[in-house]
């Protein structure tokens, strides 16, 4: 199962609306959002929540119950806690801060999702992949390389690429306000899906529904 999610993003004020910090303003956008105790460690900031807790804030906000609208119960296999990790090494570095939660945790690849914007989907796609290629994308290389493989999970959501700027000047602008109204649509059903993916034993369920999907209205 999944233990770890890593929100990557560049620190700073500047940032915060770029297309590059999608899944910070993802994170931000969870309902639950505010419940995090996050702390200053592992050169990021670093939240831990109980497997238990969690289930209960997906009960709350209706992301994901039971057929009897239960809460519902954890797989035995399930961690006893859940960890959320946002770098703060800015986007190529990224990788040095997974590193040092992974090690200290004594975490495999396996159990970490990667949630990140993705150049090669179009606005309002979102996906839930397993390895693969890197897109050049440079918080995934950093990821890859301090992992030594790039066999863990992707939550990638699409930003389309630009007709004519820079890819760096593209990504590091902020959302027009047409974008911000689809991303508006896109965070909370994004949300239900990750309540699936942390819950669910084995996440590869979710890939024919979620390997691409999009989620706004055209």
């Amino acid at each position: 199962m999944i233990q770890l999610v890593v929100f990557l993003g560049n620190y700073g004020r500047e940032y915060e609306q770029t297309r590059h910090n999608t899944a910070w303003q993802f994170s931000d956008s969870l309902p639950f959002a505010e419940k995090f105790s996050w702390q200053s460690k592992f050169k990021g900031k670093f939240a831990a929540v109980a497997a238990e807790q969690f289930a209960e804030w997906v009960h709350a906000y209706n992301l994901y119950t039971a057929k009897d609208r239960a809460v519902i119960q954890l797989p035995k296999t399930a961690p006893d806690k859940f960890f959320f990790l946002r770098p703060e090494t800015y986007m190529n570095l990224s990788g040095d801060s997974i590193i040092e939660l992974v090690n200290f945790y004594k975490l495999k690849p396996e159990n970490i999702l990667v949630v990140h914007d993705e150049l090669e989907l179009p606005l309002g796609t979102v996906s839930l992949k397993w390895s693969g290629g890197l897109g050049g994308h440079n918080g995934l290389r950093s990821t890859k390389t301090v992992l030594n493989t790039a066999d863990f999970w992707r939550l990638r959501f699409g930003i389309g690429r630009p007709d004519n700027s820079e890819i760096a000047d593209y990504v590091l602008a902020p959302f027009t306000q047409d974008e911000k109204i689809t991303m508006s649509q896109v965070f909370p059903q994004t949300a239900q899906l990750l309540a699936k993916v942390l819950i669910l034993q084995d996440p590869a369920r979710l890939i024919p529904e979620w390997g691409k999907k999009k989620l706004s209205a055209d």
